[in-house]
Formats: C-alpha cells, structure tokens, sequence
C-alpha cells in the first residue's frame, strides 16, 4: 500500500478482476497466483484465452509460471535490477510513452539517469535472467494497447519492498499503463478482506478512507463526530511494536484476528517478546499459539459466516455479507467484544446496528459516501471510490492521469530506486536461499486449515533441486536439518525440478510441525514494516552427519 500510495495517493489496486480478461498483457511478478489467489487466476487464465502475453517473474518456476509465455527466473531479491533493466531497455529503444510522460508524470530525466547502468547485459548478470529474455518482456510491455502488472508477496515480503513496488510503479507511468481500462497496478491481497481492513482504518498513520492521522482538516472531521481529540502523531506499525516490547517501552499487546507468535520472522525473538509482556489479549476464532500464550482470551466470531457487515476484495469492490450462522459457545461478534471493552472504559459508542455503523463511515470517508446499505444490497457491491449516491463506483482508478488538467492534481511521480540484494548474503556456513511462501490447499500458519491429518497434505518439506541435494548425499523425502543464523529444524527434502540449483523452498503453513520461521531474516523494510521473509540464508545437512 505504501508504494502505490506514494505514486498514484491510494494504496488500492488501480483495476478490477474484468480487465485482466480483456488486457494484451500480463506480467506476474513475485505471484504464485494459481496457489495463492486461485479465485483470481480464474480470471487471469480468461485473459489467457483471449489471447494475452503473459511473463511470469519469480525465481521458481510456479504453477503458475507453467501458463505463462515466458518465464523470467531471477534470483532472489533482485526485483528491482529487473524492473530498472526494463524501464531502460523501453528508454533506449525509444519505446517509452512520450506524451504521457511529459504530461502526466515527473522525474523522468532522474529516473532515466538512474536507469542508465541496467544494460541488459547488467541485468542479465545481477537478476540471473538471459538478456534477450528481458528485452522479450520490455518490448512486449512497452508496445502493448493495455497491459497488467500483478504482484503479491515476492515483491513485498523483502527490506526493500517499498522499493520493488516503486520500481514496478515506474514501469507503469514510462508506458501509460496506467488510469485507463485494461491497463494497470494489481496489488493481491493475500486474506480475505485484507483491502478492506486498510480502508477501514488499520494502518497507523491513517484514518478509515485512507486519510492522514496527521492532516488538520480530515482529523477534524472525526473529532468533530467523535466528541474527542484526537493524537495527530501516526502509530507504529508491528515490527516497531516488538522493538518497543524489547525496549520496554511496550507492556501490553492486544491482538485481533493475527497469529504472531507463528508468523513473525525470527520467531523465537518474536515469542520472547510476548513472554515478556505484562498483560496480553488475544482476540480470536481460534486457540492460536499466540491465544495458548496469553493472559485473557476472548473467543471471537468467524465474521463473514456469522456476522451481518461487509468485505472488501483486491479490486476494491464493497460487498455485503450476512450472517448464516450463529457463534458457537461462549463466542461472540467481535463489534460487541469491542463495545463491551469500550463501555467498562467508560465510552459508550453508541449504536451497534452494522448500517448505522456503516452509514458513520459513509460520512467521514469520501471514497465510501456514496456506498448506500440499499446500494450494497441491490447492486452486489461497489468499486471505491464512489462519492456520491449518484456515482456509479469506478471499475480503475487514476483516470486523472490523463485529463487535460490532471483534475489540479500534481503529475505522478517516477521514483529513482536502485538495486540491493538480500541483507544476508550467501556463505560458505549458509550457502543455500530459502524463500517461503503458500501453497493451495492450506492457509496461512495452519490456524484455519491445519490441526488435523488432512487427506491432502501431511505436513511440509524443503522443496530442493535434485542436483543440490543428491550432491549432498540427500535422497527425496530423507528428513534433514536446516538452519540459519537464528536456528535449525527438522524436516523433510522434497525434490523438485522446477526450483532453480541453490534455492529451496517451504511454505509456512505448518508451524506445529515446521517451525520455518525460526529461520527466516528479520531484515525488514523501514516504510512498510515487512520483513524479509523471502530471502534468509540456510544450510542444509543430513541428520547423521549435523548429531556427529
């Protein structure tokens, strides 16, 4: 959300699910979207059959990759080299949207000379990936009529992700593939309802319609409907929360819907902090590892199953979701836990109807003011923003871009990023990458989808390329040890002839079997908050040899 929001000022996707059936070509970046976002890929694979190009850019070669024309398999980290060798393979071939650059955008002489040492004999030696391969995907993005750039976690789980999406922002403003149907910046959200929580207000520095805590006039506002003053200062985000528990400087932690005594980077740091904390809450549908620690659990409904209220997708449609069932036991809707919590504070919030709650927004945020309750129910949803009842939603976004006046906005602009590889360098003590990610039958850290023996996956093992681990004396499905700097598990080899000699990869699905982020990098990028997940450096040994 950052990177989208420095460039273009909303931290959403710029199209909807339609165009990428109807775009000339696709480039999918750092996204194993046919396992990770497989409703989605259904609509990608229609744009497949309607005759577009797609380049897959991802170190492994995916199932998704397999759909693809091309297949870019650059090293780990090196995102931004690729996307700079591209922005001046397009410049050098005088390929770049002139009019639209010149109009709409600025920085192009800056960015252009940033770009200048990506040759593509440079980028094939930094990324890994042949020269004329790169210049197949630049020319072919270049002098498409439309075309989409979709990414997920390969660009953003990395110390410099902020970085990888401005460069994949610059590829986008250099051809004009942006603001205009079928052209665009597709951010997937890997949770269900995970745009929907940006827009509501979840991020630390902005209030619900993606509005600065620190601007005077939107603050004002709230203050004005809330009765309160409210703090002008942004938040932290949760990798500086954990900084201030190791501080001291944070003694309680109430945690909503999230698992991060599995999920953070260098886990054993991350649960040492919880340990030490004088009180935590968790509030959840499930008895996580992070709730087995706590010191008061709240039991939680499951939300879009038993609540009536709405959800958000990737391509910023508002839909209605209405309750089916009702919460088991002792649990309860999380708006009457937050309420109940409110009151014994002394603040009462008033009604806990969900449209009157939905109408407050309504009022406070103008990319949801024309969203009626009547709208949602009658029209399936609506696309943000739509500002007045009149509105018909907007399918994609950054039309200003090409106004004639831009609509009195400031030009987008391009943004001089250059390339860093991973913090942790391979060595001879960790000679190996390991980079994470999902897979599609299961979810996340095994909260919704783990706990019992599913027919279909047993648990989880290293994916390796058979020639590293047979050089290693390691045979498909041996179990090994694996570690980092920060701690080894065991676990099983898997062979895999798709992953590229000197990668390896696991998913993070098991962590009651695989405790994968015991050694994953707790690098992480200082504007996002991400850590490097995709990116840590491992060594991997036979049993009998690592107990010896």
């Amino acid at each position: 959300m950052v990177g989208l929001a420095t460039v273009l000022g909303a931290g959403g996707g710029t199209s909807s699910y339609r165009e990428i059936e109807e775009t000339d070509v696709i480039l999918l970046w750092g996204s194993n979207a046919r396992e990770a976002h497989p409703i989605f890929f259904h609509h990608l694979l229609k744009g497949i059959d309607n005759g577009a190009t797609m380049f897959a850019v991802d170190p492994r070669r995916t199932s998704s990759a397999k759909f693809a024309d091309v297949w870019l398999g650059l090293e780990v980290g090196s995102d931004v080299a690729m996307a700079n060798t591209v922005a001046r393979e397009i410049i050098a071939a005088d390929l770049h949207n002139k009019d639209f650059v010149a109009h709409s955008t600025q920085g192009f002489e800056e960015l252009k000379a940033a770009v200048e040492p990506y040759t593509l004999e440079r980028g094939a030696e930094l990324t890994g990936v042949p020269a004329e391969a790169i210049r197949e995907m630049a020319h072919a993005y270049a002098t498409a009529d439309s075309a989409q750039i979709l990414w997920t976690l390969g660009i953003t789980e990395h110390h410099n992700a902020v970085d990888n999406v401005l460069a994949l922002c610059n590829l986008a403003l250099l051809t004009g593939h942006v603001g205009r149907w079928g052209s665009g910046l597709v951010p997937l959200r890997g949770q269900n309802n995970v745009q929907g929580g940006g827009d509501m207000g979840s991020l630390p520095d902005k209030l619900p319609g993606f509005q600065n805590v620190n601007d005077d006039v939107a603050r004002g506002k709230f203050e004005a409907v809330y009765g309160v003053d409210l703090n002008p200062e942004p938040g932290i985000h949760l990798t500086l929360m954990f900084e201030a528990m190791e501080r001291g400087e944070m003694k309680t932690v109430f945690v909503i819907g999230e698992n991060p005594a599995d999920s953070e980077a260098d886990i054993h740091h991350a649960r040492k902090m919880l340990e030490g904390l004088d009180l935590l809450v968790v509030q959840d549908i499930f008895m996580t590892r992070t709730a087995e620690m706590a010191d008061v659990v709240l039991p939680a409904s499951v939300g879009w199953a038993e609540s009536d209220g709405t959800v958000t997708s990737s391509e910023r449609r508002v839909q209605r979701v209405r309750a089916a069932v009702t919460p088991p036991g002792e649990a309860r809707h999380d708006i009457d836990i937050i309420f109940d919590i409110a009151a014994r504070m002394g603040m009462d919030m008033g009604d806990r109807d969900p449209e009157v709650l939905w109408d407050e927004l309504r009022l406070l945020s103008p990319m949801h003011a024309g969203m009626s309750w009547e709208r949602l129910e009658s029209e399936g949803g609506l696309q943000w923003p739509c500002p007045s009842l009149d509105h018909p939603g907007s399918p994609f976004l950054h039309s200003w871009l090409w106004a004639d006046d831009l609509d009195g906005r400031d030009p987008a602009p391009f943004s001089a990023v250059v390339h860093q590889g991973p913090k942790e360098e391979l060595s001879e003590q960790f000679p190996l990458r390991l980079t994470t990610g999902r897979a599609l039958d299961s979810y996340n850290t095994g909260v919704q989808s783990g706990g019992f023996n599913s027919p279909i996956r047993y648990g989880d093992a290293l994916d390796m390329n058979p020639a590293d681990a047979i050089g290693m004396g390691i045979e498909d499905g041996e179990k090994v040890q694996v570690s980092s700097a920060r701690g080894s598990v065991e676990m099983a080899v898997r062979f895999q002839p798709d992953i590229p000699k000197g990668l390896t990869f696991t998913t993070f699905h098991f962590p009651e079997l695989v405790d994968v982020n015991v050694m994953t990098s707790d690098a992480w990028d200082k504007r996002s908050g991400t850590a490097e997940f995709k990116a840590a450096s491992i060594r991997v040994e036979k049993l009998q040899a690592a107990s010896a």
